[in-house]
């Protein structure tokens, strides 16, 4: 219920806008490995996001316990230890597509400057990256990639555990946007 009802929140909050494409089913995958250790990364596969075309604003939201991972140990570690989960649920970004124009947006790649704003556990992180945009039938694909520390988001690794995990975690979204009618 309340994943539906923050959903609707993210969606009324860019009902004024003329042209607006979404998914549900966004692809956000993190990494945070480091070579001779078993691999640290997950997917999340229900990213939400929203693109308003006219204005080239842009907001998404993740539910952190979505991401999945190969060992479930890792998942709970990674959701009980490090993202506090419980009490932070959910990441977002709001921000803004430079130059977007979807009427130059084609089959042939696109990379745009998109920026904005990451919370994730309540903190807030500005976030420069090119992304790049094409069209694919009626679908408006976005794909991006860049790198966050875990010290920008108070997250804590133990000393312990240090040398398993990278200094910076990788982040990469794959998004299948659709007309929102």
């Amino acid at each position: 219920m309340k994943k539906v009802a923050i959903t609707l929140f993210l969606l009324v909050s860019f009902s004024t806008f003329a042209q607006k494409y979404y998914t549900k089913t966004g692809n956000t995958k993190f990494k945070a490995s480091v070579e001779a250790f078993e691999p640290v990364e997950a997917t999340n596969n229900s990213t939400t996001a929203i693109i308003n075309v006219t204005s080239g604003e842009i907001a998404s939201l993740l539910f952190i316990k979505a991401f999945n991972f190969r060992v479930a140990l890792m998942q709970e570690h990674f959701n009980e230890n490090y993202m506090d989960s419980g009490t932070f649920p959910k990441a977002t970004f709001k921000g803004l597509i430079s130059d977007f124009d979807l009427s130059k947006i084609s089959s042939t790649e696109k990379k745009l400057l998109l920026k904005g704003i990451l919370t994730v556990r309540g903190v807030e992180k500005e976030i420069e990256t090119l992304a790049t945009f094409s069209k694919k039938e009626d679908k408006l694909l976005m794909v991006t990639s860049f790198g966050v520390k875990p010290e920008d988001f108070n997250i804590k690794i133990p000393k312990i555990v240090s040398n398993k995990i990278a200094g910076t975690i990788n982040i990469s979204l794959v998004y299948e946007f659709i007309e929102k009618k």
